[in-house]
């Protein structure tokens, strides 16, 4: 097995970030989703521009998953008005944890998932919330077997189709 190492991603890899997001999102959402709208959201959600800027934000932190020097997948977490959504002051955003397919199976989604749980701590949070799309199965095992519970759902645009994602949170 690899060693995983997860480091956190700065300005300097905006190019790696942007590729390893547009890959992940692509494999975990194209089979389930019209072509056309994967492709639109793939070009107009992982700009430079718009990736910079959540790099750039105090309130946002992404961490990359390495299997020996490979980027495996990564993280992003958020805090205070960071949050997709409004959420209570103590709470944090898993709002991504995107593993490549050719590294699934491997614990690194748990690892990141620990990173997140650590930064959490570190900020003095009480709860954890994500948004899990109700038809990625997988995701929403992993999220069970790790605590979270479904207390909500929310509407996550997609080109012109509105689905259902669901909100899952974990007090610590």
């Amino acid at each position: 097995m690899p060693k995983i190492t997860i480091l956190p991603i700065s300005e300097q890899d905006l190019q790696p970030l942007i590729s390893i997001s547009k890959k992940t999102f692509d494999e975990t959402f194209r089979p389930d989703n019209k072509d056309e709208i994967i492709d639109h959201y793939l070009s107009t959600s992982f700009t430079e521009e718009k990736m910079k800027a959540q790099l750039d934000n105090p309130n946002s932190e992404f961490f990359f998953a390495y299997s020996d020097k490979y980027v495996a997948g990564y993280l992003k977490i958020n805090i205070s008005d960071a949050q997709t959504e409004s959420m209570a002051e103590d709470t944090l955003e898993i709002e991504r944890i995107y593993v490549d397919n050719r590294y699934q199976k491997q614990g690194i989604g748990k690892q990141l998932y620990d990173k997140a749980i650590e930064r959490a701590k570190n900020h003095n949070i009480k709860r954890i919330w994500l948004g899990v799309w109700e038809h990625n199965h997988n995701a929403l095992a992993f999220y069970d077997k790790m605590g979270f519970k479904h207390t909500d759902s929310h509407v996550f645009r997609m080109g012109d189709e509105a689905q259902t994602d669901f909100i899952m949170t974990l007090d610590l």
